[in-house]
């Protein structure tokens, strides 16, 4: 849980109360990208406090196209947002177009909205350029009184990304990725954790004879659900669960003796 300062908190609260009913009637009324974009502006102002006419660009230029909005903290840009009119739904299409405009200004973080949905995206600087969604929120519905919800808005705050070097936002989706279901369950079928069923089993029951090749069977299986395994992240978080395990594996291999063998 992340400790948001008093003053960011009450701001976060009051925002999200103004601006609610305002990007609901926008959303009813379906308004244009243009008029949608100037309610993002102000949310991004009032809400999350940046300076709207020192930290806010709008129409950023990125190698002879443009993003809608920018975020520019000591004239170094830290935050792209592709905004969409507010009664469009978010598709796959709008957030490719705003990892194009992020890879080629070499800005690690875009956020994808129409004002009521907002999308937040870590751009991986691969080959090719790929983008992952790290979390969303319906900004309408959101309700700050809820610790885990507000943190939503604060991880987007001037505050929380002017932390230093790594923001509150690099923190979390730090969380994120060893702290789920899919690298969880690669921990649970890794050899030290395989051994550890084992031995808990033998010392309940000595005379039980069980290999870790049954017991990985039985967690992929019946435990773990399918999905997980098959998630298109399994194989990266079983690489990482490896080499997270490898200097353990190297300490517990016994000191050479220097004692001559007979």
């Amino acid at each position: 849980m992340v400790t948001i300062p008093a003053k960011v908190k009450e701001r976060l609260i009051a925002g999200a109360k103004r601006f609610q009913p305002i990007i609901k009637k926008a959303r009813d009324k379906d308004i244009n990208e243009s008029d949608t974009v100037t309610i993002i502006s102000d949310i991004l102002s009032d809400v999350f406090g940046y300076d709207k006419y020192t930290e806010i660009t709008s129409e950023y230029a990125i190698k002879k196209t443009y993003c809608d909005l920018a975020i520019k903290i000591d004239g170094v840009p830290k935050l792209l947002i592709e905004a969409k009119a507010a009664g469009l739904d978010l598709k796959d299409q709008h957030i490719k177009q705003a990892v194009d405009y992020g890879s080629n200004s070499g800005i690690e973080w875009v956020v994808l909205t129409n004002g009521v949905n907002w999308k937040v995206y870590n751009i991986i600087f691969g080959k090719p350029v790929s983008a992952e969604l790290v979390y969303d929120f319906d900004f309408s519905t959101l309700n700050p009184k809820k610790q885990n919800e507000l943190e939503m808005l604060y991880y987007l705050s001037r505050e929380a990304m002017t932390k230093g070097n790594k923001t509150y936002l690099d923190e979390y989706h730090t969380q994120q990725q060893l702290v789920n279901k899919v690298t969880i369950a690669q921990i649970l079928l890794s050899e030290p954790a395989l051994d550890m069923v084992r031995r808990t089993i033998r010392k309940m029951s000595p005379d039980a004879k069980v290999s870790n090749d049954e017991i990985s069977s039985i967690i992929a299986e019946e435990i773990i659900k399918r999905d997980v395994l098959d998630d298109e992240r399994a194989a990266d978080a079983k690489k990482k669960v490896a080499k997270a395990l490898k200097p353990a594996a190297k300490s517990e291999k016994p000191a050479k003796s220097n004692t001559p063998t007979e």
